[in-house]
């Protein structure tokens, strides 16, 4: 795709080495250490809590106020996920394991149908309202009971954890054991989504986990994500193909989601990390990167888009152009990890250009927290800080990873 804008290929050599100034580096610490402690993480558990049913309620408003009382479960197994993880990795705050335990609670209790599979979405009192076809729900659940389990060494949680992960990989792996999403005789496809979240949720389990079978997962989602999604001849990494890794060409087909992509290339960049910083790694990812900037960017206005379409054409998705929190979080962490295994200063260089774009629209102010939608233009689309899909995840997830791996570099 012709977007005007080109990156250097990932080569590496000497003359790209940049360090970074040592100023620079603490202020971006402290920029994304206070962040998350005195802002992101105070804001929701302030406004979030749900003292009376159990769990947390993410449906708010700018200043907090709760706008639905149902409850994205997925949402609250990255909230549970969260606070494990801040226990285990910052410091063993009571505040933050007892916040955890009150998210696993409710889940426990109410969010698993009798099949073993979670329910998306429920009342505010447990009652079921929502079970989609999709697995997400479940790696979620996964995530929070492992982490869990690392901060408390709970063997329950962690069985639990492995027999989820079972299920999770029982349905992926087993043809029409998911209903289709499409009339399969007409037109199959599969998409990113399930390879990237089954690579992140392995890499979790892996840390509580000593089982050689994550490995084999996680080589299986990194081979399918370069073998059947990332298309050299458009210079993307498609959504969606066809069950062989064909190349589908209609909306759906030439769909490119540059947050997502941006999202999958840090998984394997720190999985190459994990490996040794594994260079054949690196290069795959940094070029997975490359790419997902080149048609993401906005020149006009600045911010990543959401969609864009491979061949240029007309995105489908009414909400293309908008410019929502995550990709932007997910880019600041991503090009920040490309920077600390490559020394290339062109990585260095977006970084800071993210990063300052996205610190000019997306904070909010007076109340806290990150605003999750902009029109195009930058301008705020919605005052939501939280619904059935945002919450604490994105951001204060990539406002722990920048600050530690801001200290190691």
């Amino acid at each position: 795709m012709d977007t005007g804008l080109r990156l250097e290929l990932t080569t590496h050599t000497p003359a790209q080495r940049c360090p970074m100034k040592p100023d620079l580096k603490n202020e971006l610490i402290a920029c994304y250490r206070d962040g998350l402690l005195n802002d992101t993480i105070p804001f929701w558990l302030r406004h979030a809590y749900d003292r009376e049913c159990g769990g947390f309620m993410t449906f708010l408003d700018a200043d907090g106020s709760v706008v639905s009382t149902d409850k994205p479960l997925w949402v609250m197994g990255r909230i549970t996920w969260l606070m494990a993880r801040l226990y285990n990795d910052v410091e063993p705050r009571q505040e933050w394991l007892d916040a955890s335990k009150h998210g696993l609670d409710f889940l426990q209790r109410y969010g698993f149908d009798d099949d073993g599979r979670m329910f998306y979405a429920v009342t505010r009192d447990g009652q079921p309202l929502r079970k989609r076809r999709y697995l997400f729900t479940e790696t979620f659940g996964v995530i929070a009971l492992a982490e869990y389990a690392r901060a408390t060494g709970d063997q329950e949680s962690l069985d639990k954890a492995r027999s989820l992960f079972q299920l999770i990989l029982r349905y992926h792996n087993t043809p029409g054991l998911l209903e289709p999403k499409g009339i399969p005789g007409t037109r199959q496809l599969k998409s990113h989504a399930m390879p990237m979240i089954m690579l992140a949720t392995a890499q979790v389990l892996r840390r509580v986990d000593d089982s050689p079978e994550y490995d084999a997962v996680i080589d299986q989602a990194i081979d399918e994500v370069l073998g059947d999604f990332v298309k050299p001849e458009f210079e993307v990494l498609l959504e969606n193909v066809g069950p062989n890794g064909e190349f589908l060409d209609e909306p759906a087909g030439r769909e490119v989601n540059p947050g997502h992509a941006i999202e999958t290339a840090w998984f394997i960049l720190e999985e190459a990390r994990h490996r040794g910083n594994d260079a054949t790694l690196v290069q795959k990812a940094c070029q997975i990167l490359d790419w997902s900037l080149a048609v993401g960017w906005d020149q006009e206005f600045g911010g990543i888009y959401y969609f864009r379409d491979c061949k240029g054409r007309p995105c489908a998705q009414y909400e293309h152009d908008m410019k929502l929190w995550w990709p932007h979080n997910e880019a600041i962490y991503a090009l920040l990890l490309a920077y600390h295994l490559t020394q290339n200063e062109q990585y260095l260089q977006w970084h800071q250009r993210i990063h300052d774009w996205s610190y000019a629209h997306f904070p909010d102010r007076e109340n806290g927290e990150w605003f999750g939608y902009l029109h195009r233009d930058g301008s705020i689309s919605t005052t939501l800080k939280g619904n059935m899909w945002k919450g604490p995840f994105h951001l204060p997830r990539m406002q722990l990873n920048a600050w530690k791996l801001l200290e190691q570099m």
